[in-house]
């Protein structure tokens, strides 16, 4: 076969090839490929504020402070203002009787999502609160005592989110807490609520009473107490919500026993929970003696609970 019949015969093999498929068209060249518009991208779905500080491993706050509003800008400031000086019936009310007034209008809530509410721990801007469910803002709302007194308290219980911009509360930058539960109470309404031990005769009432004060104040003194560890949330979940301290503290002052000290420790049951020993130390003053007793929780989860009820302690 000469030169020129194998040139004719792969140009018909070739012609047969691309008539039944068999060959690959001719690849893009790089150029091509670099004026190829790009696909499409889907752009970033916002994340709702409530659930900003949800992760896989989430942290819980029981704290007890104090909840104020502010304005978080100058529009939100002068408008509630120009309502305030629309509002009937502001006469002759203070300024923090005329904002609960106008807050607590139902026509006004718009003005309530526009504040920012901080909660204050001893003195100090810890958390900006933000309800987990809308219908929640009318717990803020209640916060806002008409006639605020020093004893004045609010607890609240919830998830602890990322650190507040500077453009959500007027600059103030702390962490955002997600609540579930907000509820508020005067510390002596609260003394008085706590029921007295049966054992406790009526002519030592008002002791019993000012034990409890005692060891209230006692526990939400603690150094650093924002409620945010394990151990703060266990003596804050105690102390709004299990009388038994109180009463074992005013049976040990009748003993001539002083409480010096409250501490906690994780508990040897611990396995695939987070559970919590809180530890009351008294001390005889005559003999310098210690007897503990010590009430075991439950802090794995939000909503801090009972294990063990309060039993003597004994150091291992």
């Amino acid at each position: 076969m000469t030169e020129q019949e194998r040139e004719s015969a792969e140009q018909q093999r070739e012609v047969i090839g691309q008539a039944e498929g068999l060959t690959q068209p001719p690849a893009r060249q790089p150029a091509e490929q670099a004026d190829a518009p790009a696909p499409p991208t889907n752009p970033p779905q916002p994340t709702p504020p409530e659930v900003e500080g949800a992760t896989s491993n989430p942290s819980y706050v029981y704290a007890i402070g104090t909840v104020e509003p502010r304005f978080p800008t100058l529009a939100a400031e002068k408008e509630f203002a120009q309502t305030t000086g629309r509002a009937e019936g502001t006469a002759g009310l203070t300024d923090r009787e005329a904002t609960h007034s106008v807050l607590s209008d139902r026509a006004n809530r718009y003005l309530v999502r526009q504040l920012c509410f901080v909660m204050t721990i001893q003195g100090l801007e810890t958390y900006i609160l933000r309800p987990r469910d809308p219908a929640d803002f009318d717990l803020l709302v209640e916060a806002i005592r008409p006639a605020p007194r020093p004893t004045d308290v609010d607890v609240v219980v919830g998830l602890r989110g990322p650190i507040a911009s500077p453009e959500m509360c007027n600059g103030l930058m702390v962490p955002i807490v997600a609540f579930d539960q907000l509820y508020s109470f005067d510390v002596d309404s609260f003394i008085e609520g706590i029921p007295r031990p049966e054992d406790t005769p009526e002519d030592q009432e008002e002791r019993f009473r000012s034990a409890a004060e005692e060891l209230y104040y006692t526990i939400v003194q603690v150094a650093d107490n924002a409620g945010a560890t394990d151990e703060h949330r266990a003596l804050n979940y105690l102390t709004v919500r299990y009388d038994r301290i109180y009463a074992k503290t005013a049976e040990m002052f009748e003993r001539n026993a002083s409480l010096s000290r409250v501490e906690v420790r994780p508990s040897r049951l611990s396995s695939t929970r987070r559970i919590v020993d809180v530890i009351f130390t008294y001390t005889y003053r005559e003999t310098d003696v210690d007897e503990k007793y010590f009430v075991r929780v439950d802090v794995s989860e939000e909503f801090p609970f009972l294990v063990t009820k309060m039993s003597p302690y004994y150091d291992r």
